[in-house]
């Protein structure tokens, strides 16, 4: 039983608003925003392979949230190791 009846609430609401603004966010991030290149319309629309039962795979654009993402974590991670191998604290 919780101490206080309210908590409980607070943790949902908590953990409800973050989660729904990232999956706002990364819908607008994946369906929006690409770098766009002159041929990106041909390329987003030229058939590049066909596999067994119609799947098509094209060489479209790459989206920016995918890129700023993968960036991120790389600079974590080094960021990330640097401060553990300074610090001096073992794993």
């Amino acid at each position: 039983m919780r101490f206080f009846n309210l908590i409980g609430f607070q943790h949902v609401i908590l953990f409800l608003f973050p989660t729904l603004i990232l999956v706002i966010l990364l819908y607008f991030g994946f369906t929006r925003q690409v770098f766009k290149s002159k041929d990106a319309q041909a390329r987003k629309n030229r058939v590049i392979h066909t596999y067994p039962d119609g799947i098509e795979s094209r060489n479209a654009p790459f989206p920016i949230i995918l890129i700023l993402t993968i960036a991120g974590f790389l600079l974590w991670a080094f960021f990330y190791i640097l401060g553990i191998g300074l610090s001096g604290v073992k794993i």
